[in-house]
């Protein structure tokens, strides 16, 4: 695909594993690797039809410590706001594309590094991932989607004192106050995350597709409307190939055979 800063590979069953390959210095995020990032999920991952997709950083040490703080420095504010717009577009596709996505966070998760995580559906992190959002310490703030999804994720309290602070938290903390969903031994991350992207692969593909759907956008709008969408989307799963088969499937004591249609 030609790409330098970031890797993809496809696995069986229709898993996709996007690595960001800039170990040497922690997978910060520059502007190449943002831009790579964009033309991957614009351009090439429709086409994929995965069924689930693992994010994850090179290396030992990070799963993406942040933007890139040297190249930043040298930006002009135009500069930086272009930078900050193709963050925001880079997270959005995450966050709001058809197939579920996790974050197998191996290391370090820091400012830019744990929006990214936050953009993704699901979080699993190695014991010695490290998280949180140091931008405060360079004069600045969470300006990748973190002051608004974290917010979302742990309440008003809890995002104020990880962003006013900027300090890190260890994963066993990020567990306990719901910043990730679960902590495994270093070696085991990897594993964990293709565990669980194969158990979510097996499923009815139309409806983990529109259930995400439900779930993201109905988390937006007040409970009324979010119940509307969910009996529309429901609904149009009901009138799927998949639903005759996994319904039929079940009352043959067998597994089903989703096709997608």
């Amino acid at each position: 695909m030609g790409f330098k800063y970031i890797q993809f590979q496809k696995e069986p069953n229709n898993i996709g594993v996007l690595t960001v390959n800039r170990p040497n210095v922690l997978n910060a995020l520059n502007w190449d690797t943002l831009g790579e990032f964009k033309v991957f999920l614009e351009d090439i991952l429709p086409g994929e039809e995965l069924k689930a997709l693992i994010v994850t950083g090179a290396g030992e040490k990070a799963f993406v410590a942040g933007a890139d703080i040297a190249q930043m420095n040298e930006m002009k504010e135009r500069d930086f706001q272009e930078y900050v717009d193709t963050a925001h577009r880079v997270y959005e596709l995450i966050e709001n594309g058809s197939c579920p996505s996790i974050a197998a966070i191996n290391g370090y998760a820091l400012g830019g590094g744990c929006e990214l995580a936050l953009a993704c559906d699901i979080r699993i992190a190695s014991e010695k991932a490290r998280l949180g959002f140091p931008e405060v310490k360079l004069g600045i703030f969470p300006g990748w989607g973190g002051t608004q999804r974290v917010t979302r994720v742990l309440g008003l309290g809890k995002t104020k004192e990880l962003v006013f602070t900027g300090e890190m938290i260890d994963a066993n903390e990020a567990l306990r106050i719901g910043l990730v969903e679960k902590v495994v031994p270093h070696d085991e991350v990897m594993k964990e995350a293709r565990d669980l992207a194969g158990e979510i692969a097996k499923r009815g593909p139309i409806a983990v597709r529109m259930s995400k759907t439900a779930i993201n956008a109905g988390s937006e709008m007040d409970l009324q409307k979010a119940l509307l969408l969910e009996k529309t989307l429901v609904s149009l799963c009901f009138d799927s190939e998949d639903r005759v088969e996994g319904m039929n499937a079940f009352l043959e004591k067998r597994e089903p055979l989703f096709t997608g249609r």
